[in-house]
């Protein structure tokens, strides 16, 4: 089963307005990972998808949705996979690649069968998903968390000490425009992507796991002098559009899943604030 919403892009000046309400509605993703089905949402942002996909009664297929106006999903577009749950494997076009925890998949476009499948239905596999238009087709590649490219940032003095992994991403896998890696923090930092910035060519969703019970991470977004907040339990998703920030704080370490798209692949294409500028 495949469940999906739109969601549609939204100007700053119309945000500094939102209450609490408007904004998680507008960015915050809180229903992923909903057992033996689909879940995905479709954003005005660069058309960017995030969603989920958690096979436990039976396999689940990757099936197109209507504002695709396609005869199958991946037709126009290229796929991301991380896996935050049990092992599992995903058949694309018959080629069975499996998947342990925190390992991710690529997907180029012109794949038709997409099937996600768990390898354990007691403990089973937690496919979270991203994808972004594609002008061409690149290999399906799968990029296991030890196969990453990690940068070890930030410190335990300014409580942001941690692991980049940049796992789909051009040094690593050819895409379009699609990029995606997870952060890890370490045991007593609680900040990331700290000092904040922006990039006005490429929109970014966060997915937030790790997080222990009884804890939660504060997400901040906005323009840099006009800042909000979402606070973001575990397995939640929100998104982030040109012009706003993103960064966080925890009430203990955790990990997220970041995904971007746009008009460029320069990871270090970015704006930044200094972090007494923010407001």
């Amino acid at each position: 089963m495949t469940k999906y919403s739109s969601r549609y892009a939204s100007s700053p000046e119309a945000v500094k307005k939102y209450d609490t309400q408007q904004l998680r509605e507008e960015f915050l993703i809180d229903d992923l990972m909903q057992e033996d089905e689909v879940v995905l949402v479709y954003s005005h942002y660069d058309r960017y998808i995030a969603g989920s996909a958690v096979p436990v009664k039976s396999d689940l297929a990757l099936e197109t949705i209507d504002p695709l106006k396609a005869p199958y999903f991946l037709e126009r577009r290229e796929l991301g996979i991380i896996n935050v749950g049990g092992s599992g494997s995903v058949v694309v076009e018959g080629t069975t690649y499996e998947l342990g925890f925190k390992d991710a998949l690529y997907i180029g476009a012109g794949n038709k069968e997409v099937v996600f499948k768990s390898d354990d239905k007691s403990n089973p596999a937690k496919f979270y998903l991203n994808s972004a238009p594609a002008h061409t087709t690149y290999p399906t590649k799968k990029v296991s968390l030890a196969e990453a490219n990690k940068l070890q940032l930030g410190t335990m003095e300014t409580a942001n000490h941690r692991t980049v992994n940049q796992m789909i991403i051009g040094s690593v896998v050819t895409t379009c425009q699609l990029q995606m890696g997870m952060t890890e923090l370490k045991p007593g930092s609680v900040w990331n992507t700290m000092p904040a910035h922006v990039h006005d060519r490429r929109m970014e969703v966060y997915f937030y796991l790790d997080i222990p019970q009884d804890q939660a991470v504060c997400h901040f977004m906005g323009q840099p002098q006009e800042t909000r907040h979402i606070w973001m339990n575990n397995h939640q998703a929100v998104i982030s559009p040109p012009w706003s920030i993103h960064s966080g704080s925890g009430t203990s370490n955790y990990t997220f899943i970041w995904g971007m798209a746009g008009e460029n692949l320069d990871y270090g294409d970015m704006d930044v604030c200094k972090i007494t500028d923010l407001r």
